[in-house]
């Protein structure tokens, strides 16, 4: 593949309306690509919008034809209680479009030559003990079974959501088409709505302490360093499969919220305990999991590829994203 920083790409992302995909869209406009978000409701904005509803095909699969990259981030936010509707939604949300893809794949005289799939690195195990890559991290869904991990079955659910999602999109094979499948952990942004506008709240408030019993393990990622490992991706054709996006070194939850009080010069902060934050997450209607799940994942194959990243570690990063939030105002 050209080099995307000097020669511009057609890149195209289906699902590309929220957060993060419209971060990713300006980021690659800005660099000069062509870009094009498919979306259920086209909405206004500086580079092109089609519309696509994620069932059926139609007229946006022509903005594949020919195309550079296709990155697809369809799926409902995991921010939900685990109700049964629910997690069809969120279930039919993400293999649905996944397979709907494939079949648009398969009518192309020339399909993208790219293919970079959402997934999430809550498929790895709770994990306090050791970091998991993608060479040798442990694939959970049975911790519960451990008391030693104390981690609860309804967790198991979700680790298998992210392996059925997987196993629709590396199912059919496209031998014109490299596939990625982008194993994100939190990725950090200013935006209002955001994870880190929410944390941010919370401290600004007084009730940022640690939470839960703060050991837990949080993988993060500067959405700039997002940005740019997609980039890298596209430009370094030997690297396919899963790949971990998150900054090289996690951090426990008492340091990780230890760090972003700093950063809003908040010295203290109450904390929360897992009992409390379970009843304070029911009546926002959604899971502790988000927060008490250790996730000790680290970026492997970027890192051996030789990424750099712009945010390493997350006091910088913290420090970074409230300086722009008080730019935005």
């Amino acid at each position: 593949m050209s080099d995307s920083s000097t020669h511009p790409l057609r890149i195209v992302i289906p699902g590309g309306s929220g957060q993060v995909g419209q971060m990713l869209a300006q980021f690659f406009q800005d660099r000069g690509h062509h870009v094009t978000v498919l979306t259920r409701g086209p909405y206004t904005a500086s580079w092109a919008t089609v519309h696509w509803d994620g069932q059926t095909l139609g007229p946006w699969v022509e903005t594949l034809e020919g195309a550079d990259v296709c990155i697809h981030l369809s799926g409902r936010r995991i921010d939900c209680r685990y109700t049964a509707r629910n997690r069809r939604e969120l279930h039919d949300s993400r293999i649905g479009p996944t397979r709907l893809l494939h079949q648009a794949f398969a009518v192309l005289a020339n399909p993208p030559r790219l293919w970079m799939n959402a997934s999430a690195a809550t498929i790895y195990r709770h994990s306090i003990d050791k970091p998991m890559d993608e060479a040798s991290g442990e694939y959970g869904g049975s911790e519960w079974i451990s008391r030693r991990r104390h981690a609860p079955e309804k967790w198991s659910w979700t680790v298998q959501l992210v392996k059925d999602w997987e196993a629709a999109f590396f199912f059919t094979p496209t031998p014109r088409t490299r596939k990625i499948a982008l194993r994100t952990t939190l990725a950090f942004g200013p935006a209002p709505g955001s994870v880190f506008a929410v944390l941010s709240h919370l401290v600004r408030a007084g009730l940022g302490g640690t939470q839960g019993n703060g050991r837990q393990m949080v993988s993060w990622m500067h959405e700039t360093d997002y940005a740019r490992a997609l980039e890298f991706l596209i430009g370094h054709e030997e690297i396919e499969g899963p790949v971990n996006l998150a900054a090289p070194h996690p951090l426990p939850n008492r340091e990780f919220m230890a760090a972003l009080r700093e950063a809003w010069q908040m010295p203290n902060g109450l904390p929360a305990p897992a009992a409390l934050l379970s009843i304070g997450m029911f009546f926002l209607r959604t899971e502790p999991e988000l927060i008490l799940k250790s996730r000790y994942v680290v970026p492997g194959k970027l890192l051996d590829a030789g990424f750099k990243f712009e945010f390493p570690t997350w006091p910088e990063a913290a420090a970074d994203l409230v300086r722009q939030w008080r730019q935005r105002g």
